[in-house]
């Protein structure tokens, strides 16, 4: 799998996939999920789940914890150029 900052772009087909790349770019941090909690105002059970995939995570909470991470959310319609 590629390394989360050397990614440009990534198709996102399930909850895994986010799951993955947010628990890429913590490790690389050097961060514990206990400190990404803290750092976002999330719950560790939160962090857990959303790396683990939990397909029934908050959106809004899911967005917030990409953005303090330092990710852009793009969304495009499938065949569209971004």
């Amino acid at each position: 799998m590629d390394r989360c900052c050397d990614v440009i772009m990534k198709r996102v087909y399930e909850t895994a996939d986010i799951g993955s790349l947010v628990r890429i770019k913590r490790v690389e941090l050097g961060m514990t999920q206990s400190q990404l909690a803290d750092v976002t105002g999330k719950g560790t059970r939160f962090i857990s789940d959303l790396e683990n995939g939990k397909p029934t995570m908050q959106i809004s909470k899911v967005l917030d914890t990409l953005h303090v991470l330092g990710f852009d959310v793009v969304i495009s319609a499938r065949g569209e150029a971004t």
